[in-house]
């Protein structure tokens, strides 16, 4: 069959295609987007968007209850939410095969946290697997959906930024779509009220110790014998890094199933080393599990419980030289994050900072507001924070609060977990302030689509959530729209609407200006005789503005003629190209 280069997370879609996967839900989030986008390019996969990660699971296990392969993706944080229906589907067990991928994300690229999703496969006891390059992504799928019909189980495949976003070489086959398993009626299965429950939970148990017994046979894992003299226990992409430092020098096990752990396996390649050693990002879960066998290991003693690793830490930890003498250097110019030139969120943002506003922020990529010289958020959380914590912070501080507090989220954001918060406001009463910042798409993980856009994963229409008749349904009786672009409106809204002694939604509303249906107004210029160097324009943190030569400056490759500084500027001295 054809060979080709894939990415991580497109070699997984092509495994979900060739495993015969029948539906797909999932909620975006980086490192794990990309899977379910690429798999929307199979039309033989129904592929959609859920509102969040617990409602895609949900919708997964529904899709093989009813006979058919499925499949949900998320990043870390996202199995947090969808942990839930997790647990319980780990006693219920599927029909047809379920595979849920969730994407960690160690150095915290993209993420507010540095979890271990490990630990939700042996909380939840249902197996993991972790392949460490493109042709494993693939074959990990296939293998999973076995497992998962085999075992009576959903499977968790776990990836990482490294092998999510890195190409290697993949061998294609073609599509082996098994035939639709029959749905059966059986409330002691699938009902898990506790008297069922309580019969489901030995048979768990069970489970995990036959997928013991598998694990320590099965391919999945396997020895990699070399130099005797030290033995490395590993996965993932710190399996590549081992072999790029050592080479077949050493001995190696590398395990693609991580949850359950074998034992006598691992006992057994124990026995042929003289030094045991265990190379695992984050936390110390396969290095516990040998020190519970009471073996002699070594670990975190010699590796970081934080951030990614890389060959030269690996080289470095275990006082080694790269394999064939080049180190890569990992000295990489730094790059900032910043909203983009135009953002419509960083008008909204200047208002606040400007009336010293208290801000409870969200998850999004409005959440560069906090970032210098904007300073105009005050906390982050998670997907839905901002407007529960900004009524809890006006329940406790009441008047002194509430008229200078507000909760920013935004649209994809509010549609994943905004929505009860809002309930909560509305029927707990506080006098709270919502900012929902609408920019027509979900920013933050590249452009996907969410049910206030109108369009669904295959760009194809699609119903359309009403925002501002959605708060007033949840009991927001003020409800104003405005344009982060008009910083006269936005003044006005924010203290009109602060002023006042009930709660109340703004939605601020204009495009991301990097829609491809978004066109660009001509760049505007500085006259420099016009230009005092005050600085004010550089307080809206606009990467087309820079001082040259002491007067303002714009950059017409990045500017898109939002006019916001020429708001700004008391002088005059924006003047627009257009002729």
């Amino acid at each position: 069959m054809k060979k080709t280069l894939m990415l991580g997370n497109q070699a997984v879609a092509r495994g979900l295609y060739e495993a015969g996967c029948c539906v797909a839900s999932s909620y975006p989030g980086t490192p794990s987007t990309e899977i379910t986008e690429f798999a929307a390019t199979y039309d033989d996969i129904a592929c959609e968007w859920a509102p969040n990660e617990k409602v895609a699971m949900e919708a997964a296990f529904g899709a093989c209850l009813g006979g058919k392969r499925s499949f949900c993706a998320m990043k870390h944080v996202g199995l947090n939410v969808a942990a839930d229906p997790l647990f319980t589907i780990s006693y219920t067990g599927v029909n047809a095969g379920m595979v849920i991928v969730v994407a960690d994300d160690a150095g915290m690229h993209s993420s507010q946290n540095e979890q271990d999703s490990r630990h939700y496969a042996a909380s939840a006891k249902v197996p993991m697997l972790e392949p460490s390059d493109s042709a494993e992504c693939l074959e990990f799928v296939k293998r999973a959906y076995e497992i998962s019909e085999r075992f009576d189980t959903p499977v968790i495949l776990k990836m990482c930024t490294r092998v999510a976003h890195s190409q290697s070489l993949v061998e294609l086959s073609d599509r082996v779509e098994p035939e639709a398993k029959p749905y059966e009626k059986n409330p002691a299965k699938y009902i898990m009220m506790p008297g069922f429950a309580k019969k489901r939970h030995p048979i768990v148990e069970q489970r995990t110790l036959d997928l013991i017994a598998f694990a320590e046979t099965d391919s999945i894992n396997r020895v990699e014998m070399g130099g005797t003299s030290l033995g490395i226990i590993t996965s993932s992409t710190s399996y590549q890094y081992v072999k790029e430092v050592f080479g077949d020098s050493v001995s190696v096990l590398k395990l693609g199933m991580v949850h359950p752990l074998p034992v006598d396996l691992i006992k057994d390649f124990a026995a042929k080393v003289d030094r045991l050693v265990v190379v695992e990002e984050l936390d110390d879960v396969i290095e516990t599990h040998c020190r519970k066998l009471g073996l002699a290991v070594e670990g975190k003693s010699l590796f970081p419980v934080i951030g990614e690793f890389s060959q030269n830490l690996v080289a470095s930890a275990l006082g080694a030289d790269v394999n064939g003498g080049t180190a890569l250097s990992e000295e990489l110019p730094v790059r900032p994050p910043v909203m983009c030139a135009g953002c419509p969120h960083r008008g909204l943002f200047y208002t606040l900072a400007k009336n010293k506003i208290t801000v409870l922020g969200d998850i999004g990529c409005y959440t560069l507001g906090a970032q210098a010289p904007l300073c105009a958020m005050d906390t982050t959380i998670c997907m839905g924070a901002s407007i529960s914590g900004l009524h809890g912070f006006n329940k406790a501080r009441g008047e002194e609060s509430e008229s200078k507090t507000v909760g920013v989220i935004g649209d994809s954001t509010f549609m994943h977990s905004g929505m009860t918060g809002l309930v909560n406001v509305s029927y707990n009463a506080t006098n709270s302030t919502v900012i929902i910042l609408d920019n027509s798409i979900t920013g933050m993980t590249g452009h996907q689509q969410n049910p206030t856009t109108g369009y669904n994963i295959k760009g194809d229409p699609a119903a359309k959530v009403d925002l501002e008749a959605l708060c007033r349904a949840l009991g927001i009786q003020r409800v104003r729209v405005v344009d982060p672009y008009d910083l006269a409106a936005c003044d006005a809204a924010v203290k009109e609407e602060l002023a006042v002694k009930e709660p109340s939604v703004i939605i601020s509303r204009r495009p991301c200006v990097l829609l491809k249906n978004v066109k660009a107004n001509p760049p505007l210029t500085v006259n420099p005789d016009k230009c005092r160097a005050c600085k004010k324009c550089m307080k809206l943190g606009c990467p087309a503005i820079s001082m040259k030569n002491g007067k303002a400056s714009v950059d017409p490759t990045l500017c898109v003629g939002c006019d916001v500084c020429k708001q700004l500027c008391a002088f005059d001295a924006f003047e627009s190209t257009a002729k």
